[in-house]
């Protein structure tokens, strides 16, 4: 637990996102503690409003609870969950990648699941132990222009991207929680050294930061950058206001299939072990595995279904096509040692 609280101290923002919730605490419990006739739920979010909120107004409608929810970044959220412990007034916690839930997991802070949630998906997916399902895929790709890259040329190896012929072409987003996750897995699959390598290397490269996922697809969109580092899901929304991928100047390419480069993490939703009998947490993360809800993530958000033969997004390979790295998502949980090296080369 103390070891995991060390990312407090290690980014900034995890202490300011701390601050503002903990103000929010005693009205959220306020909130929790109505009347037998007022159901409510609190909800701890690392997942975008713009992505998550509109399926959580239809729950809402569907089910006549009242949620409130706390927004911020997925490794925020699950630092401030730590912090908070058992005095935590949240009773779900959303999650848009692996690591932050197996963070909980491992502090005992997440209440297992019944069978009716974690049988609805794919069990590669979800935690061995039922203390989280997974919700969602994201495959992690490379964004590129296509009026001054072909297909061809991009790399289907993150590593190359380290070459010369690469210097100040790349873009990424090293607070993003799902970068953050990519370099887990590449900490996990290939080593601690390797993935300091190639931290080190793409910032020799000159390698261009940005703080979000969107500005990125924006920058090789326009031509103000050749490739970027992004979840596929960015093109598909991106692709589908645009009128479609022949309206798009990025294109997408995969990653060697059964490599780091051709990652695909999971969004994932797990109750708070304090919330273990609430039957409100468990009505909602229920419904976010049903077809309902994963028809939305697939067609407003351009997520992977988990569902089995779920539906895919437009415009991209299906899951099973995707063939990515044989991978434990439960490794995924040590955030600390990730942190701790994008600070030792300089990106925190």
């Amino acid at each position: 637990m103390n070891r995991s609280r060390t990312r407090l101290a290690l980014i900034a923002t995890v202490a300011a996102s701390a601050v503002a919730l903990s103000a929010c605490a005693g009205d959220a419990e306020s909130t929790s503690n109505g009347s037998d006739e007022d159901r409510s739920l609190i909800v701890y979010s690392g997942r975008d409003e713009s992505l998550i909120g509109p399926i959580i107004e239809k729950f809402e409608e569907e089910s006549g609870i009242e949620v409130k929810v706390r927004y911020a970044n997925s490794i925020e959220m699950a630092a401030q969950l730590l912090e908070e412990g058992e005095r935590t007034p949240a009773q779900v916690f959303l999650s848009q990648e692996a690591g932050a839930l197996g963070e909980l997991a491992n502090a005992d802070l997440l209440a297992p699941l019944p069978e009716e949630i974690t049988g609805a998906v794919d069990p590669q997916y979800s935690a061995a132990d039922d203390s989280w399902v997974a919700l969602t895929g994201r495959a992690r790709v490379l964004l590129y222009d296509s009026e001054s890259v072909s297909e061809d040329e991009v790399p289907s190896d993150v590593h190359a991207l380290t070459e010369p012929e690469w210097q100040g072409r790349v873009g990424f987003a090293p607070t993003n929680a799902s970068f953050q996750s990519f370099v887990t897995a590449m900490r996990v699959l290939e080593g601690e050294d390797v993935a300091e390598e190639w931290l080190t290397g793409m910032i020799d490269n000159d390698t261009e930061v940005f703080d979000r996922n969107g500005p990125i697809v924006e920058a090789v969109n326009t031509g103000a950058l050749d490739v970027g580092l992004v979840n596929h899901y960015y093109w598909v929304v991106a692709a589908a206001e645009a009128g479609g991928p022949e309206s798009m100047r990025a294109q997408l390419k995969f990653g060697e299939p059964g490599t780091v480069s051709a990652l695909v993490n999971v969004t994932g939703a797990g109750v708070l072990a304090s919330a273990e009998d609430s039957d409100e947490a468990q009505e909602f993360v229920e419904y976010l595995v049903s077809e309902q809800a994963q028809e939305h993530f697939v067609e407003e958000a351009g997520e992977y279904s988990l569902l089995p033969d779920g539906p895919s997004p437009a415009d991209v390979p299906s899951l099973d096509e995707l063939d990515g790295p044989d991978l434990d998502f439960s490794e995924l949980a040590d955030l600390d040692g990730t942190l701790e090296l994008l600070q030792k080369v300089g990106l925190l």
